[in-house]
């Protein structure tokens, strides 16, 4: 393809997307493909000659778009939704116009002091101090493996790297049992073991863990000669929203000098209002906190904003310098190939330059603090209707209910017949071993009609049944 016919097939790329996100609510959420429909359509063999691109993008409407859940539709109930507005796409599309490789200053120093200050714009938007320093990451997945690591090689006395882990002392990280899985992963892939992993019971609306078990298990620890290396804090967790008595953890993680981790990946975005602020008071103690823009802000994934108090701990952990990494003649220069996992880096600071600038701060907190409105009066609408009970409280725009009486076979049947309606779409999760439906809004173009249709859908289908 000459870049003449690329300019043309781009516009008409253009062209398909706008018609595509403005005739969205006209589609069915989730896919309603089976098992396999998509492969039966995929050759068994690569082809041996081209094509034209007009017959691929034929084939790109019959053959993948029928197996898309659409993650941008605006009644997009299910997972915490991960974002793409405009501005950013563009960005987007440009970053991969000019294809850079990020890895270090001189490989793109825009790209670098763009991200540095991109940052420091989060920072300010979401009123931690100064003091923090940012990174971004692909995923907050990425930035709790990274501080995993850290919690891991701070409590060795950073011999871990060198010596590895065969006949090193037994760690312990600490976490609240309503974390993300992601948690789970991270320990495993930094050789802690699952079992090395402690979760605190939780109590309370917001379901917190319980500092007095925190601190009983963690001396426990000592006195059995465990190490006690970090305390992982959730802020709106993904199951129901729980939210960390996050002053709390801070004191006793200062008290035993333990590293601490939060994960607001999802609700973070949400602390650009100062009104939402309060369910995580206490922050700005902790020494790593990671949310994701691409998750409420209107980011295009990937992109988590992975901030530290001390981002030399984590050089330490992760840095590795050969030769020909090095920027001779610029050694105060940040590479940011040191703060991540991979060496390799995309150019994620551009989609946030043009969303922020684009919306401005004050249009992002519109969308969230309407999100938060709609869920809310949704949630309040389903309460007044003496078939549903709500299980778990509104934490920003996420909670749960389920119909009164129903079983954990009759809620599941529930959300399957909702999702294959195609109006909305919902998942489940569990509280207290019972199994309910989970609504979470934050699809960056929603409007109060989508909850509107959302009520009418619920209440509809689950009369039916």
């Amino acid at each position: 393809m000459s870049w003449n016919d690329f300019a043309k097939h781009a516009k008409d790329a253009a062209d398909w997307g706008a018609a595509y996100h403005t005739t969205l609510r006209d589609r069915p959420v989730r896919a309603q493909t089976a098992p396999g429909d998509t492969a039966r359509q995929l050759d068994d063999t690569p082809p041996e000659d081209g094509c034209d691109l007009g017959a691929i993008m034929a084939d790109f409407e019959k053959v993948v778009m029928p197996g898309i859940t659409h993650w941008q539709h605006p009644r997009f109930f299910a997972y915490f939704s991960s974002n793409a507005a405009p501005a950013s796409v563009l960005a987007e599309f440009l970053a991969s116009i000019i294809a850079p490789q990020c890895m270090l200053w001189q490989t793109s120093p825009a790209a670098t002091e763009m991200e540095t200050r991109m940052m420091e714009w989060l920072c300010h938007g979401l009123g931690l101090p100064d003091i923090y320093q940012g990174v971004i990451q692909d995923s907050a997945s990425s930035a709790t493996l990274a501080a995993v690591l850290t919690m891991r090689e701070r409590a060795l006395n950073f011999r871990g790297n060198i010596e590895g882990l065969h006949g090193a002392p037994q760690l312990r990280i600490y976490c609240s049992d309503q974390v993300h899985s992601s948690i789970d992963r991270a320990i495993w892939v930094a050789g802690i073991g699952s079992d090395n992993l402690v979760k605190i019971r939780t109590t309370g609306d917001l379901r917190s863990m319980d500092p007095l078990d925190l601190e009983t298990a963690i001396a426990e620890d000592k006195a059995a000669g465990r190490i006690p290396a970090g305390i992982i804090a959730a802020t709106g967790a993904t199951g129901m929203g729980a939210c960390d008595d996050l002053e709390a953890v801070a004191a006793i993680a200062k008290e035993h000098d333990l590293y601490t981790h939060l994960d607001a990946a999802w609700a973070g975005s949400a602390m650009i209002c100062p009104e939402f602020r309060a369910l995580w008071t206490g922050a700005d103690q902790f020494d790593s906190i990671v949310f994701n823009p691409h998750k409420w802000l209107g980011a295009q994934f990937d992109c988590a904003a992975h901030f530290l108090r001390d981002p030399d701990v984590l050089r330490q952990t992760l840095a590795i310098r050969p030769e020909y990494l090095k920027t001779h003649g610029t050694e105060d220069v940040t590479d940011y190939s040191e703060w991540s996992i991979p060496l390799g880096r995309r150019f994620r600071a551009l989609k946030l330059w043009f969303l922020m600038r684009h919306y401005g701060m004050e249009g992002l907190r519109t969308r969230i603090r309407n999100h938060v409105k709609w869920s809310q009066a949704l949630c309040e609408r389903l309460r007044a209707e003496a078939d549903f009970v709500i299980v778990t409280e509104p934490i920003l725009s996420l909670w749960t209910f389920k119909a009164a009486g129903a079983s954990d076979d009759q809620t599941q049947a529930l959300v399957d017949a909702i999702n294959d309606d195609g109006r909305i779409y919902l998942t489940q999760t569990l509280v207290d071993g019972q199994k309910v439906i989970r609504f979470t809004a934050g699809q960056f173009d929603c409007e109060e009609r989508d909850f509107n249709t959302a009520f009418d859908t619920i209440t509809e289908l689950a009369r039916a049944m």
